[in-house]
């Protein structure tokens, strides 16, 4: 069919069949008609804050960004995405139909600019979309040369398929959470289809048309120029803004100063602004937007059907269909496909502003009047591998009403349950999950002892000569637990300072992130408090701990760019070879624009010492020197010769939680080594009132006890404890590998130099493998590892040995283990009795206080409950 002047398939194999295969396989779409715009010029930057809506100054090189081509009055000459290649070169990609009215309009105003050049390579090139669950795997094993986009939306890379250099984004107009698209030029076009085609075929992979397009951008909720914007309806165009996908591509940063259309954007922006705080009415130029339907009644909604409740005309259809779908089976993440299809009647919609989710309304189609339900979505895309359909019963479903109980019996099998599950966990499994530790038995009975459930709040006060005042009696017994628990700690850490009435490690770094913005407006208590101004982290998707993201416990605290209008934050580069390894060389080129106010190290999925002198070294030139704390919650149990002294290499607070590698109850603290009168020893008073009364009242006294005795077994026993850890885990390392699983990490370390143990096992199969060895006693934590897209394509596991080291492992128990891990996940073998049996040789925790007189002290404490 001829589509914008273009030959093009309706379907190749079916509509029908090639929206299913894209949902569970992928798809291969010919998508060259999109016209292709090259902008270059040393005015390619202004030009392209002139013309489009987006902040193209913060898109970084090899990166790519939705936005629009708006005319004066707010609406849309056209919806397109700006991809910049390397440092300047800049493509625009829009709609097919509109290349030849978007050129014209881009070379009117291009002609005030005078260094710039705008080229129509739309038939020069050729564009290919390659979407769905395995399209990643199948590209990536295509591959000769280069590495695919990082796994987040709208990153970019250059690669070499069959000879041919192609570009590579991960952007598509399917909803698939999982897709890639190509560009590459029109003469080798060919070859590259066909070698794709054929490496997908044979996996269920199909070439889709024009149909399945159109039928899954509708179910992405994608909006489609000429449907849902540049049309006229009811006598008005559509204002940009009425369309949920464009709120994101317009920016009204100072940064991109005006441009087309830029008052009219920010009026519509002022109309939602309103919708949000409730007052629809008061819209000025938003009167209706764009909505999703879902039908109730057998039928179908097409463009233009009207729409009505209680006989009022409030709305038209602008796209609507029916799908098929996949039914899913099982819940959370390890839901997945059946075989079952069925179908339902979606739409989209522009309606009266003041309708809510879930209003019910008619929609008029030909002589029948058909039951419709506005929704939020039709699938959702968080869940990778694959887009999950989401039905309106699902989601309009009420909760049933609660039965009544016997609660005598429910307190009963819950004590039945705990006996099941203690026995199984602490009798009969091997726990590999690195963030987890059992407590010695004295440890265990003074967390649940006197002084639990009690309070001790204080604070330093001047007037007292600078001693803590207790604000409740009975707290001698905890000022004494306190003050020698700060004690046992700084010996452990190696500092001075010690923060010790933290509930968890996050708490801990949202301490020192306050603390940190206190202090930069010590004295300044009329402004708007000023953010931390710019952060540098290990990166979450390459093993960065959540707790120090934007994502996290930093969100409060970090400022935004300006420029990018995203969170100032940068992150460590990696080595190529080894992902987990900060480059340092690049981290110093980073460094040389680059004045974090802050640098934080620590990560969740840590194989090797963080690099903290080195990086002291770095910055130790900068006039403005930043703050480096080390969020140490996964190795604080390993500070030490055998690991590394983090003050001694520069750290100037060190964050941690208590129970990982280390031996106490959940807790968080935070230690320091400012003497009086250094310079930033105030930042560590903005500490102690960011701890109380900021965080924490009562700080679980029973627990802080309990972490005394910890503190005290960890420095009994850290020098036996620690270099056995990290030989254990490196033996477990060597020992899988040599059984044929593919363990990350260096070799030349045998892949380890910390408790942590990272094995690949196939791309989206890091859960299903966890699943299996639970099923035989291994416990273990799924991890998704760089590359991965979400912790549901989860491609490895993150395994931990110090817990079982704790209970008398050692290295040839490891390797004993190691085979049998190898049976259940590559042999498919059952092994759990075997499991059983080895864990029933490790019962008794080691590394903590035990014999007289300790026995006969823990025997009289238990007569007192």
């Amino acid at each position: 069919m001829d589509f914008g002047g273009w030959d093009m398939p309706l379907h190749y194999t079916g509509i029908l069949a090639e929206h299913l295969a894209t949902r569970r396989y992928g798809g291969l779409f010919d998508v060259s008609h999109m016209g292709r715009i090259l902008v270059q010029g040393k005015d390619s930057m202004r030009f392209l804050q002139r013309v489009l809506s987006n902040n193209a100054a913060a898109l970084k090189p090899w990166r790519a960004q939705y936005t629009l081509i708006p005319n004066e009055t707010g609406a849309l000459i056209d919806d397109a995405y700006l991809y910049r290649f390397g440092d300047a070169e800049f493509v625009i990609v829009v709609n097919a139909v509109n290349l030849e009215a978007d050129l014209r309009h881009l070379r009117e105003e291009g002609a005030g600019f005078s260094n710039l050049e705008l080229k129509d390579e739309t038939e020069d090139s050729a564009m290919f979309a390659f979407q769905g669950a395995l399209t990643r795997e199948i590209l990536k094993g295509e591959l000769e040369f280069g590495k695919l986009p990082d796994p987040f939306r709208n990153c970019l890379s250059e690669v070499v398929l069959s000879g041919v250099e192609v570009r590579v984004s991960r952007t598509g107009y399917t909803g698939e959470p999982i897709g890639f698209e190509l560009f590459l030029g029109a003469d080798r076009a060919l070859e590259v289809w066909e070698r794709l085609y054929l490496a997908g075929v044979e996996r269920g992979v199909l070439p889709v048309g024009l149909g399945a397009r159109d039928t899954l951008r509708m179910e992405a909720g994608l909006p489609l120029y000429g449907h849902e914007s540049g049309r006229v309806l009811d006598g008005e165009e559509i204002p940009a803004m009425a369309v949920p996908a464009a709120r994101g591509a317009v920016s009204f940063s100072e940064e991109k100063g005006e441009f087309i259309g830029g008052e009219a954007l920010a009026e519509q922006a002022s109309d939602l602004r309103r919708i949000r705080r409730g007052h629809p009415g008061q819209t000025k130029i938003l009167q209706r937007r764009i909505r999703l339907f879902a039908l109730m009644d057998k039928g179908v909604a097409r463009q233009d059907d009207r729409i009505f409740i209680d006989e009022k005309d409030v709305g038209v259809v602008t796209s609507g269909t029916m799908i098929p779908y996949w039914e899913f089976i099982d819940e959370g993440v390890t839901m997945r496909i059946a075989d079952e299809i069925k179908r339902r009647p979606i739409g989209i919609a522009y309606v009266d502003i003041g309708l809510r989710i879930g209003q019910e309304m008619t929609i008029k189609v030909r002589n029948r009047s058909l039951h419709a339900r506005i929704v939020s979505w039709h699938g959702r895309t968080e869940a990778p591998p694959h887009f999950h359909p989401i039905l309106v019963d699902q989601v309009m479903k009420k909760k049933s009403k609660r039965k009544e109980r016997d609660l005598a019996y429910d307190a009963e099998t819950l004590l039945h349950k705990s006996l099941e599950n203690h026995g199984w966990r602490q009798r009969r499994c091997v726990n590999l999950i690195p963030s987890e530790m059992t407590t010695s038995p004295l440890v265990r009975l003074l967390q649940v002892s006197d002084p639990v459930g009690r309070y001790a709040e204080h604070k330093e006060l001047l007037t007292a000569l600078g001693k803590e005042v207790f604000f409740y009696q009975g707290t001698d017994f905890i000022g004494w637990v306190e003050n020698q628990l700060i004690e046992e700690m700084a010996n452990f850490l190696g500092c001075g300072l010690i923060e010790a009435r933290l509930m968890s490690g996050q708490m801990a770094n949202m301490t020192v992130f306050g603390a940190l913005l206190d202090h930069r407006n010590l004295g300044d208590r009329q402004s708007e408090p000023k953010r931390i101004q710019s952060v540098l982290n290990n990166h979450l998707g390459k093993g960065g701990h959540l707790s120090a993201q934007p994502l996290g416990a930093l969100r409060d605290f970090v400022a935004k760019n300006p420029k990018t209008e995203r969170f100032a934050v940068e992150n460590f580069p990696v080595c190529d070879d080894n992902p987990f390894r900060i480059d340092l060389e690049a981290t110093e080129r980073v460094l040389e624009s680059l004045n974090p106010e802050l640098i934080i190290f620590g990560k969740s999925m840590v194989l090797h010492p963080e690099p903290v002198a080195a990086i002291r070294e770095i910055v130790s030139a900068k006039k403005e020197k930043p703050i480096i704390l080390y969020d140490m919650a996964h190795v604080l149990g390993l500070i030490g010769p055998s690991f590394q002294y983090p003050f001694k290499e520069g750290a100037d607070f060190v964050t941690g939680s208590t129970h990982k590698t280390f031996f106490g109850p959940q807790r968080g603290i935070i230690g320091a080594d400012f003497e009086d009168g250094n310079v930033k020893h105030p930042l560590w008073k903005a500490v102690r009132r960011r701890a109380f009364p900021g965080m924490v009242s009562n700080h679980h006294l029973g627990t802080l006890l309990a972490l005394f005795m910890a503190a005290l077994e960890m420095n009994a026993y850290k020098s036996e404890y620690q270099p056995l850890v990290i030989a254990n885990a490196k033996a477990f390392a060597r020992a899988l590998n040599k059984e044929g699983l593919e363990v990350m990490g260096d070799p030349d370390l045998d892949f380890t130099e910390t408790h942590q143990v990272i094995v690949y096992v196939g791309y989206a199969k890091g859960c299903e493998v966890a699943r299996t060895l639970e099923e035989n006693n291994i416990v273990v934590n799924y991890q998704a590892v760089p590359g991965d897209e979400s912790f549901t394509t989860s491609s490895g596991l993150r395994l931990g040995v110090s817990e079982m080291t704790r209970f008398g492992m050692r290295e040839k128990d490891f390797e004993e283990l190691a085979s049998l891990f190898s049976d259940a996940v590559r042999n498919k073998k059952g092994v759990g009795d075997e499991i059983a049996r080895l864990r029933s040789r490790f019962q008794a925790i080691h590394f903590c206080f035990n014999g007289e007189p300790f026995d006969s002290l823990k025997t009289e404490l238990l007569k007192t409950f």
